[in-house]
């Protein structure tokens, strides 16, 4: 099998495995040179199988620069995923809603991204079988994937935003006033991944699509103490509908 499709489910997400006609599941710990996750939520597979009869692998949780791992570490199941022949890249995660019409619970669907990281997976020497020196981000998030989406969630009656996603390196929440910058500076919602994937992906000419949870909201008079616990269960609830969308979106995909 030869999987057109790789999927990278976010914290709270890993249920929509139960959605893959799967063929084969293997551990990361099985993996030569895969990291293990190492966070409540990921559950730590590579799932080869199929949906709406489209083949695909999707990471049932990902890695993170917090852990300590390098970016290279982070990105790598991305140059996997290449070399077994995937040619779209979907990325779902949880996030912090900085847009003041976000609400907990809200779909959004990713437009473009801000690197707040302090770092990128390209740095160092660049190999030119996996791409160029400097590639092109404006359109980091295929604009036809984009559209595509949301006519799916319009068929569906299902409501969602899009909008700019920030990437900070946590593992800390941040500060009202680091909500505050993050807003003013032009994106609507932050978390701590995505970004590292997405970059990678492009520079190998993978396409991408990508669609954070808002768990919790950072937003100035609306912020309130939160925990991973409870991100974890806000992203759980907002699962169906995730699912629903990404299933009716990949159904689409053969058409593209």
């Amino acid at each position: 099998m030869t999987p057109r499709i790789g999927v990278i489910l976010g914290t709270g997400l890993g249920d929509f495995v139960q959605e893959i006609v799967a063929e084969q599941s293997i551990h990361y710990a099985e993996l030569p040179h895969f990291p293990v996750s190492t966070v409540a939520g990921h559950q730590g597979r590579l799932i080869f199988g199929h949906i709406n009869q489209q083949p695909v692998v999707a990471m049932q949780g990902r890695f993170h620069f917090y852990e300590g791992y390098s970016m290279a570490d982070v990105t790598f199941p991305i140059r996997v995923m290449k070399a077994l022949g995937v040619e779209i890249l979907i990325l779902s995660n949880a996030s912090g809603g900085v847009n003041p019409g976000f609400s907990v619970g809200d779909l959004m669907i990713i437009t473009d991204h801000i690197n707040l990281m302090g770092t990128n997976p390209l740095l160092g020497p660049n190999d030119e079988r996996l791409g160029p020196r400097f590639p092109d981000m404006s359109e980091a998030y295929d604009h036809d994937l984009v559209r595509l989406a949301l006519g799916v969630a319009q068929e569906q009656g299902q409501e969602v935003r899009t909008g700019v996603y920030a990437a900070v390196t946590g593992p800390v929440y941040e500060t009202p006033s680091e909500y505050r910058f993050i807003r003013v500076i032009g994106a609507d919602a932050v978390g701590m991944s995505t970004v590292p994937e997405t970059i990678v992906a492009r520079h190998m000419g993978i396409k991408v699509f990508a669609i954070s949870v808002i768990t919790d909201l950072g937003i100035e008079g609306r912020i309130e103490k939160i925990t991973h616990e409870e991100v974890i269960r806000a992203a759980r609830a907002a699962e169906p509908r995730l699912a629903r969308l990404v299933l009716g979106f990949i159904g689409r995909c053969t058409k593209t």
